[in-house]
Parts: structure tokens; sequence; C-alpha cells
């Protein structure tokens, strides 16, 4: 939580110095919505010790409001009047645009003004929730990896955009081969500048689409990263005059966007738990018990996961045979193909990839809901089934994920373990939420409607 002590005043007054003396006159405090898309405030460098003092003002409805503005009927809304919360910038995150000069990004922290407690629907502190009842035992750390869709202005296109460098067969592929006009070279450059941890990307396998790895760390500090990350590609690409989206599957002619976590545990002398050695328990495929109980954690809670790392209408457009994101609840060694993978690294190396999620999961959400099923795996001791073996799309191998968010949220709410971790007031909340985006779309007439049904029916 942020702190507001007479020493933290002082440490607002250093900063202050410090932006100045890099010609910053304003900070952008930035914090993340339930969809975790960034919210923000620019505030004048002179004014920040008192945005630290007494925080940004925002009327709570910021957690209630859909991408297209509607203010959404939920607990603690509409109903209680539409009260404020108070975002306060975490100075331990302030950082210079690469992109943007004068300016430097700090993340907030909402709070309940009333209380002085987080507020309900932070995404930031649902994590911090769920890390410290998950505190006992071994920690995670966490390394995200996002995919995205650049895109360019096309007035023929019925969105109004297309996949920029549209060309066939360029896949793991760097260079002005599959980026005409370099801006995977300019975003690593400002990405490495913002100090996030990025560690290298690609062209992937839509046309447009490219990859940026970032590296890990623990599990706060992954998810802040990965979310500074996205709002980072998204500011970088408006800049450059485009849009770049990590929409789960943006257009019909292509493959969806992914959001893989990789997750390995440590213990107090930062010794990697999942390696076969550390419990004496190593199985035959170099891994430790520990690491099978996570991985068993995961199988057990994925169809609650789901709701949360595919939380769109769209996300399951990414799911189904041949397009390498999983379908089946299952796991594998070094297998694509499976839900949740275990790469051929041991020792410090040894860890698991979590494949379920797609880039528009929230980060704070995503890490969250794995931790929480980790930790019930450790706690539970479960075992997992026998690995995949071969091609993971074999319907009746294992059981199916939801096909639709309505059915995954039905099993979010279902899962009374997994929303004891994650908190019932969360829950309660993401789920009003997200229900009405189906109700929404439900009601809402789509070019395919109309395509299929105008002219011969």
């Amino acid at each position: 939580m942020t702190d507001t002590s007479p020493a933290h005043d002082d440490r607002a007054q250093q900063a202050v110095t410090a932006l100045r003396a890099q010609d910053i006159d304003v900070v952008r405090v930035v914090y993340p919505d339930l969809l975790g898309a960034d919210r923000a405030r620019d505030v004048l460098v002179d004014h920040l010790p008192a945005a630290v003092r007494s925080g940004l003002t925002f009327c709570r409805a910021v957690y209630h409001t859909s991408p297209q503005s509607d203010v959404v009927p939920m607990p603690g809304g509409l109903a209680a009047g539409m009260p404020d919360i108070s975002v306060r910038p975490d100075l331990e995150t302030l950082c210079a645009l690469p992109w943007e000069p004068g300016v430097a990004w700090c993340l907030g922290d909402a709070l309940d003004p009333a209380t002085g407690e987080a507020a309900t629907e932070s995404p930031r502190d649902l994590l911090r929730g769920v890390l410290g009842r998950t505190a006992e035992g071994p920690r995670a750390v966490i390394g995200p990896e996002l995919e995205y869709y650049l895109c360019e202005r096309d007035a023929s296109s019925a969105t109004g955009w297309s996949p920029y460098g549209r060309a066939p067969g360029n896949v793991y592929s760097a260079g002005l081969r599959g980026d005409p006009d370099g801006h995977l070279l300019r975003t690593l450059r400002h990405l490495k500048g913002l100090g996030i941890g990025a560690t290298a990307g690609n062209r992937e396998f839509g046309s447009g689409q490219f990859e940026i790895n970032l590296d890990h760390s623990a599990a706060l500090d992954a998810a802040d990263r990965a979310f500074r990350f996205k709002s980072a590609v998204k500011e970088i690409a408006r800049a450059e005059g485009r849009l770049a989206t990590f929409m789960a599957r943006p257009f019909n002619e292509e493959g969806g966007s992914g959001f893989h976590l990789h997750l390995s545990m440590v213990d107090a002398d930062d010794r990697n738990v999942f390696e076969g050695r550390a419990d004496g328990d190593a199985d035959a495929h170099g891994l430790s018990g520990t690491a099978r109980h996570a991985i068993a954690g995961v199988l057990a809670h994925a169809p609650a996961l789901t709701a949360l790392l595919n939380p769109t209408i769209n996300s399951y457009k990414r799911f189904g045979p041949d397009t390498l994101a999983p379908w089946l609840i299952d796991w594998g060694l070094d297998n694509r193909s499976a839900m949740v993978r275990v790469p051929p690294e041991r020792g410090d190396g040894t860890r698991l990839e979590l494949r379920l999620g797609d880039a528009t999961a929230n980060p704070y959400l995503a890490v969250a809901g794995m931790v929480a099923a980790v930790g019930l795996g450790l706690r539970e001791k479960r075992e997992p089934p026998e690995p995949l073996r071969g091609y993971g799309y074999q319907e009746g191998t294992a059981a199916r994920l939801p096909g639709t968010l309505g059915a995954a949220l039905d099993a979010l709410e279902a899962d009374a373990d997994l929303t004891e971790v994650l908190g019932a007031d969360f829950t309660r909340s993401f789920l009003a939420y997200k229900r009405n985006e189906i109700e929404r779309f439900q009601q809402y007439v789509t070019d395919w409607e109309f395509k299929e049904y105008a002219a011969l029916i």
C-alpha cells in the first residue's frame, strides 16, 4: 500500500527535485481498471507532493464503466451514488517516458477515502491480497509473454483497420522482412528506456503480429511490468499513427494473441523448488513434488481460471483445434498444444508455462488467479494425471475448457475454493461486470447477422 507518512512527504519532495533535474514537468499517474486498461491523470510536478499526501480523486465508476463508456450497475456504484476513490502515486514506480519528453510515469494505488483501505475493485490490491493469503511456503516468480497486433488505418475495411505489414511466411522473423517500418526496433528501444524488463521480440504468426518477452520477477512486479508494457505498446503505436491491439482475435483471417505466464517458485534462499532435487521427491521428468502439486492446482481450477485469463466474448474465438491455443485441460512436457507446458530446462530454469490466457487478460487478475490456483494445489498436495503425449487436440483425452464467457463465469462462481482466495467482494463485482458485457452483446446486431440473414430471409 502507498505510504503517506511524513517521511514519504520528504521522498515526494526529493522526487520533485530529481524530476526537475531531468527537465520533467509532468507526472502521469496511471492505474488499471477491471479490464486492465490504463486510467490516468497528468499532474504538474509541483503538485506531486500534494497528490502523494491527499490522493487524486476519481469517480469509483471508473471500475464500473464499459469500453463504450456505459456505466454498468455494480455493487458500490450507481446505487451508492457513484462515490469517489482516491488514487495515490507510488513513488517507487516513477520512470521517465522515453517517447514523450518532459513526462514521467508512475503507478497509483486506489483507496476508499472513507476507510483508507484499498478499493474493492482494485486489481493491483487484489493481487496483493492473494499473495498475502498464499504467503506460507515458496514464492512465485513469473515471466510474462505477450502478443499483440499492430494495425494500420484502412478505409476499405469494415472496422477501419487492417494488419500492418500484411504478408505470409514471416513467422519468427525480425528486421524489415516482416516489419517494413521498423516498429519492433523502436518499441524495444523505448521499452528498454522504460525499465520494465523487456528482453527480446519478433514477428509472430499473424500479419502485423508481434511478441515481446519480459524478464521474470516476483509476482506483483511481473504484473506491474506487464500492465505497463501493454500501456506503453499502445501509446507507442498511437505515436506512429497506428493501433496496437491486445484483443484475443481481432481478424477472422488471422490467429489469436496469447498471454503466457511462465511460473517458477523459490524458497527463502531463492532456490527453485520446482527442480527435481529440491524436495527429494523427484519424478521421472525431473520435477519435484512441489512442481507436480502446482500443475495439479492449475488443472483443477482451470475452468474458473478461464474467466480471468480469457475475459471477453471475443476470447473464445481464439480457442479450438489446430490453433496453438489450448482447448483441453491438460499438461505436457515441452508440448505447445497443452494448456500447461513444462519447458525442457531444468535446474534453476525449471518452470511451468500456462498457455491458457489471451492478451486481453488484465495482468493483475491473470497472475492472481494463477497464484491462487497454485497455492491451492500446494495446500492440498494434489497430483496431476500423466502428461499429454502427442498432439493435444484429441477430444476425449481430457476435459474441455469452457467454450464461452458465460460458461467460464459460471465456473468461476462455482469454484468456492478459488473465489475464497480471490475474495468474495472482488468476485461479486467481476461477475456482475462481465455478465453485463454478455447481456449487451446479446442485444447487439452484428455485421455477421446482417450478411447471413438480410438478403435471403
